[in-house]
């Protein structure tokens, strides 16, 4: 009999909807002046209310749950720090969770498991730093991992547009589909999610990283050029281009390595996987096998990693060899 992960997928909505909620609001507050000076302060308070958040939901609702955080409250714990760790409260308080400080340091620093546990969640709580601070696109991150293989995802992205609304909540869970809600109204009826049926190259578009640091962009439109995609390629950060493919408005997302022996953090991609997976599409590495998540915190077995809508993925990995 198969494991119904109604409760996982609920607790994890539920978290990620709130965290969602903080970051957008930090994100609106954002003053030019801050984007001028390149103020991290700003998202590095949303980051740590967004972990909080989350962490705080999974531990009350699965005590003995593990969970593999981007973040640790670390420096937080010096007393210099208190009227950021304020700053920080304000922001959980704002979605209605009372905490004290040492409370909140203690959510987040339970996000502190190194990926070796039979059953963990691991959570990005702002993935795309640097599109959060150009107020463009970020998201907010959260699988469920037992035995290595992602069972539940939650993906927001809460400035991407699909054309009806802007702020989008994407979930699955395996074997179930993938789905999509809009943030502002998480009880509205889910939508399923599917990949494009694009099959010719020449029709299909690629999303990449907005940073080169990210993936090697003079590499990258050599391939396109081989490929011989017409579209000039649709650049985001975070995971936000899994979700663009999983519903079809990209086609392929590829990450090639920006210098040897780099390897991908598991929180970069779990969530996104199995969305994109659910709605259709395929995930390798470039060498065409599957991404392992039983090497810890990151893919050290994997180089790069290749999303497509399926139809194109073989075309793609050959592209790319």
């Amino acid at each position: 009999m198969s494991h119904s992960y109604q409760k996982e997928l609920t607790i994890a909505l539920s978290a990620v909807v709130a965290a969602a909620r903080v970051c957008r609001t930090v994100q609106q507050g954002l003053s030019a002046d801050a984007l001028e000076k390149k103020d991290k302060s700003p998202v590095t308070i949303a980051d740590y209310a967004s972990q909080a958040l989350i962490c705080k939901q999974i531990r009350d609702a699965f005590p003995n749950d593990f969970i593999v955080g981007e973040e640790d409250a670390g420096e937080l714990h010096l007393p210099e720090q208190r009227p950021f760790v304020e700053q920080i409260l304000l922001q959980i308080q704002s979605v209605g969770q009372p905490a004290s400080a040492e409370e909140l340091l203690s959510w987040i620093d339970s996000g502190n498991h190194n990926g070796t546990a039979s059953r963990y969640w691991t959570l990005d709580p702002i993935d795309g730093t640097k599109g959060f601070l150009r107020k463009e696109q970020y998201a907010v991150s959260l699988a469920l991992l037992i035995d290595h293989q992602i069972q539940v995802a939650v993906l927001a992205c809460p400035n991407l547009s699909d054309g009806e609304q802007t702020g989008s909540v994407f979930y699955a869970v395996r074997g179930e589909g993938a789905f999509v809600l809009p943030l502002d109204d998480p009880n509205a009826e889910p939508r399923r999610v599917n990949v494009s049926s694009v099959t010719d190259p020449a029709q299909a578009r690629l999303c990449e990283s907005v940073e080169s640091g990210h993936t090697a962009h003079d590499q990258s439109s050599a391939i396109h050029q081989r490929l011989g995609l017409a579209a000039a390629p649709v650049r985001m950060d975070s995971q936000a281009k899994y979700a663009a493919v999983a519903c079809g408005m990209a086609e392929i997302y590829w990450r090639l390595p920006t210098r040897p022996g780099y390897q991908e953090k598991i929180w970069d991609h779990a969530g996104g996987v199995l969305i994109l997976e659910e709605a259709g599409g395929r995930v390798t590495d470039l060498d065409g096998r599957p991404l392992d998540f039983a090497q810890g915190s990151t893919l050290k077995e994997n180089r790069g990693v290749v999303v497509t809508n399926g139809h194109l993925h073989q075309q793609v990995l050959e592209a790319l060899r």
